[in-house]
């Protein structure tokens, strides 16, 4: 059986240079169901659309992600009624740079401060050109997991953490 696998890499983002190639931007709202071990249940509404997805991490690289639509009322919902934290709020930048397109993450609320840039690959192997802008590599840096930062957001881990963000 074949499920569909995703290959990210992450960094923090070093300065604010990239909004000038920025393409798109979305808002979105993300919670989670369930995290139990290497599985979380995610809830998503970005503009007028939302999803659910389940994503697994095994001993195969990257991870699988089952995503499937549901109806924009039933996100919120979940979101507000069902999600124990309030729920992460990130504005997601598109932009282009060497041929590939990168996602830079603005957070918002609790996460406030934390800039975040991440690209999909399509195997693990995947040439990727690092733009002059990222800052440390952070893809295997659990702190930085959507799943933690909606449990520790990134405002409550105070000044004893040194990190360079986004401007």
């Amino acid at each position: 059986m074949s499920v569909p696998r995703e290959f990210e890499r992450r960094f923090l983002v070093r300065s604010g240079v990239w909004q000038a190639a920025a393409a798109a931007r979305a808002e979105i709202e993300q919670g989670y169901l369930s995290r139990a071990g290497d599985t979380t249940v995610r809830v998503r509404r970005i503009d007028a659309a939302a999803t659910l997805a389940v994503k697994v991490r095994d001993a195969a690289p990257g991870r699988v992600e089952l995503e499937y639509p549901i109806p924009v009322e039933h996100a919120e919902f979940l979101l507000s009624a069902v999600c124990e934290r309030p729920p992460i709020r990130k504005i997601r930048h598109t932009v282009p740079y060497c041929g590939q397109l990168w996602s830079v993450d603005v957070f918002e609320g609790v996460n406030h401060g934390l800039v975040l840039a991440e690209i999909e690959l399509a195997d693990p192997g995947a040439a990727m050109v690092r733009p002059f802008w990222l800052g440390d590599e952070i893809t295997d840096d659990p702190r930085f997991r959507n799943s933690s930062l909606f449990r520790r957001p990134f405002g409550e881990w105070g000044r004893a953490v040194s990190l360079v963000v986004g401007e």
